[in-house]
């Protein structure tokens, strides 16, 4: 049986548009269980394990903030952890998809709502050959936030045949780690095109030139539409 795995998270908030919180970002990540990512995942975990994150789940915004559980490290040690997880990424035979949204141009969160509801049925549909050629689709999300569950639940109930929505916990599940990671990275593309790159990120990644080679443009190979 032919099994699609495919991890949902999100950043931001339904809230009202306000200067520390402009975005809303939803990540999918696409693996075919068919496609063995063990190798990436050893390397990742004995990674961590000598660091003592293995048993923790990996989020990147605090990560560049230097929130907790990060804020005690040096910036060399929250970057190979980032560059870490950012490899086991762009290493795995993985594919992920990004909505991206500026909150200002929406008037509340039902408007919010309903465009990325709008957006994921039309990426489906778009691939619904692919999505159909699978005897199971699995979606993991933390149901961290109730309009993503509800909206995944709404629209791959009405574009595919069949589907299962799993509650995940993040520290289980490296590729949910990985639509963590996708999301910001999305939020620092954004940065980065509008020359906002914040205090936080300029340490983590040195400069623009560095974040635009070494992050941003090799992690498109790994999009879902592109073409290499």
């Amino acid at each position: 049986m032919s099994e699609l795995s495919i991890f949902c998270d999100e950043s931001g908030d339904f809230g009202e548009f306000k200067k520390h919180s402009p975005y809303y970002v939803v990540t999918i990540v696409i693996h075919d269980q068919s496609a063995d990512i063990s190798n990436e995942l050893v390397k990742l975990d004995d990674y961590l394990h000598n660091t003592g994150f293995d048993n923790s789940a990996i989020h990147t915004a605090p990560l560049i903030r230097r929130e907790p559980p990060y804020e005690n490290m040096e910036p060399n040690d929250r970057r190979a952890i980032f560059m870490h997880l950012y490899y086991f990424a762009l290493k795995c035979d993985i594919r992920y998809k990004t909505f991206f949204y500026e909150k200002r141009h929406y008037e509340d969160e039902f408007k919010l709502e309903a465009r990325i509801s709008k957006d994921i049925s039309f990426f489906l549909r778009q691939n619904l050959n692919y999505f159909e050629s699978f005897d199971n689709v699995i979606i993991y999300y933390d149901k961290g936030q109730k309009q993503i569950t509800r909206l995944l639940n709404t629209v791959f109930a009405a574009e595919l045949t069949s589907h299962e929505l799993r509650n995940v916990s993040p520290k289980d599940y490296r590729l949910f780690q990985a639509a963590d990671l996708l999301c910001t990275i999305a939020t620092l593309e954004k940065h980065y095109e509008l020359n906002t790159l914040t205090k936080s990120e300029m340490l983590l990644f040195h400069s623009r030139k560095q974040l635009r080679k070494d992050i941003l443009k090799q992690i498109k190979k790994k999009d879902f539409e592109y073409i290499g």
